[in-house]
Formats: C-alpha cells, sequence, structure tokens
C-alpha cells in the first residue's frame, strides 16, 4: 500500500468547490427513478442517462471530483464507442466504484440488515484497478425504529465496512466509508444523533483494529437530521450545529475529508444544510457532497429519456452541481436558486 497515494486521491476528491457525484444506483433503483419519468429502463436508456450527465463538461470539470459508478456503467461504452470511465477521466474526475452487493437480513435481529459483498472483493478489486477506479463505495444501512438498531447491527455493520475498507487500501483504492442512519422514521434529530454517533465510534474503532489508514479514505455519513415522519423538523442551523458537533466528536483529524450522503432531503434542503456547516468553519476535514438524487432529481426530469432534451437536462445537472459546489465552501445563497429557475 502506498499511503501518499491514497491520500492524495483523497485530497483530490474533496478537492474546495467540488464533490463526488453518486451515480451507482442498482438497476432496481434506477428504474424506479425512470419510471417515475415514463422511461423503460434498459441498458441503453441507463446508458444514455449517464453518457448525458458525464458529457456536461462545464459541470463535470468544474464542480465534480469524482463519481461512483455502478458495475454494469464502468464497462459500459458511450455511443460513439468511447469507455464511460475514459469520459470522466477526460474532464478530470476521478472515477470510482461502488462494489457493495446489496444488503441481506440479519439473522435474529428483526428488521435489521447486513451489506454483503466481502466474498470474492479482493479478485473484483483488482478488476476495477485495472479498469481505472482508484476509489469505491460500501454502504452499510442502520434503520431506526422500535428497539432498534441493535448493537449487533451496528457490530456487524461496522465490522464490514471496516474489512471492505482495508482489503481497498491493499488494492491501493481510496475507500468511501459509508454508513447511513436513515432518515425514513418518525424519530427526532436528537435520537438520531445518539444513533449516529453509536454508529460512527463504533466504525472507527473497527477501522482501527483492522489498522486502515485514516488518511486514505472519506467518510461518508448522514446528517443529524429529523426523521421524514417527525412532526417537528429540525431547522437549517440546527441540522448544521448538531452535525458539525456530532463529527468533531467521533471523526479523527486524520481523515481527508467528508463527503454527505443526500439520503432523501430535497435537493435545496441538501445544499442548504452542507453550506450551513461550512459557514460555521474552523474543520479539521474539508466537508462536501457525495449526492446522489438530490444532483439528479432535476437532470433526470428535465431529460425524460428524449435525446431532444439532453441540452435541457445538462443545464439542470450543471445548476445543482454549481449550488452544491458552492455549498462546499459556505458561498451558497437560497436566492442563488431563484435566479436560475
Amino acid at each position: 500500500m502506498n499511503l501518499a497515494d491514497l491520500n492524495k486521491v483523497a485530497l483530490a476528491m474533496v478537492t474546495p468547490g467540488k464533490g463526488v457525484l453518486a451515480a451507482d444506483e442498482s438497476s432496481g433503483t434506477i428504474k424506479k427513478r425512470f419510471d417515475a419519468i415514463k422511461v423503460e429502463s434498459t441498458e441503453e436508456t441507463r446508458r444514455d442517462y449517464r453518457e448525458m450527465l458525464f458529457r456536461s463538461q462545464e459541470a463535470m470539470s468544474r464542480y465534480i471530483s469524482g463519481v461512483i459508478l455502478y458495475d454494469e456503467t464502468i464497462w459500459q461504452n458511450a455511443k460513439d464507442g468511447t469507455p464511460l470511465i475514459k469520459l470522466i477521466e477526460q474532464a478530470g474526475a476521478i472515477p470510482g466504484i461502488k462494489v457493495d452487493e446489496g444488503t441481506q437480513a440479519l439473522p435474529n435481529c428483526p428488521g435489521e440488515l447486513v451489506t454483503a459483498g466481502l466474498d470474492k472483493l479482493a479478485e473484483r478489486l483488482k478488476k476495477y484497478y485495472e479498469r481505472g477506479a482508484r476509489f469505491a463505495k460500501w454502504r452499510a444501512v442502520i434503520d431506526i425504529g422500535i428497539n432498534i438498531p441493535s448493537m449487533t447491527a451496528i457490530s456487524v455493520n461496522a465490522h464490514a465496512l471496516a474489512r471492505y475498507a482495508a482489503l481497498c487500501q491493499a488494492a491501493q483504492i481510496v475507500p468511501i466509508v459509508e454508513p447511513e442512519v436513515l432518515m425514513d422514521g418518525d424519530h427526532d434529530i436528537d435520537r438520531c444523533y445518539d444513533v449516529t454517533q453509536r454508529v460512527l465510534n463504533k466504525t472507527f474503532q473497527e477501522l482501527r483494529v483492522q489498522r486502515v489508514a485514516l488518511e486514505g479514505m472519506i467518510l461518508k455519513p448522514n446528517m443529524a437530521i429529523s426523521g421524514k415522519k417527525c412532526s417537528t423538523q429540525a431547522s437549517v442551523e440546527e441540522v448544521a450545529e448538531k452535525t458539525v458537533r456530532l463529527l468533531k466528536a467521533c471523526v479523527p483529524a486524520a481523515v481527508p475529508g467528508i463527503a454527505f450522503l443526500s439520503g432523501g432531503q430535497s435537493d435545496q434542503e441538501a445544499t442548504a444544510h452542507l453550506d450551513a456547516m461550512n459557514k460555521i468553519g474552523g474543520l479539521p476535514w474539508r466537508l462536501t457532497f457525495s449526492y446522489g438524487r438530490a444532483l439528479q432529481a432535476a437532470p433526470q426530469q428535465a431529460w425524460s429519456g428524449k435525446a431532444a432534451n439532453v441540452g435541457a437536462g445538462q443545464q439542470a445537472f450543471i445548476h445543482r452541481a454549481r449550488m452544491n459546489a458552492l455549498a462546499s465552501k459556505g458561498e451558497w445563497q437560497p436566492g442563488l436558486e431563484q435566479k436560475a429557475a
């Protein structure tokens, strides 16, 4: 393992004013997104859609530091035969790959999940590295509900995340470590804070046990936020203040950067929260975005599967990427959204 090189890639992924595009939706997830815009999900339509994003030169070269790909996409070629991974590299962004194989039920823990995919990961990472991937992503899912999460669910998911991260670094690939505490429930922000604190503490304990070099990884956490069904929704200021306090309590300063997931927030909420955190400032790590839906919902809507709408889709993508790039420097303002509209 060459830690200096891993650290260089990790720092590039959190370059000020840039963030990561999560374009790694599984076939099931992207079908749901396409159903919503009445587009049939085929290998070709998925390719065309992602090619539209990757050819969006302004967004990709100015605001996007890296792209997380799904296994299908990393092997695909654009319409003109150029590998999609090359389009990303040509724009100056770093290609990455989602390597987990989704979740399965956790034995003896009703309603809880564990992420699968460690079995042949070492061989898969080698192939992805040869193809050009320089970072990877693995997502653990922790739900909040009555009597959950259990310590079992937190432990096994933290253990798997750390094993994945160690395997990545051995393959000279920067791991994005993503322990996601879901925002689907009716819990308030303080419950989310407490659960996320337990999850992050356990995750970093496991990363140390498995000798993962913190300088060569990126953390992709949820924010401290109210559950979607909670009757009292925390303000932007409260989300920012509590998330920053939580991260300072749990995340070692050796980690180069934190790239948040949007986790079901609206486009503008995800941007406003990131901006408010960066306005607080004085942080040991760089804070940026690794958004999927919050970067893509608008371009998907504008494109709607029609070749004639590619330009409109790209404009929508450029706008969202720019808004989040500003937020990653604490320079976003709500008025900028209205101006574009």
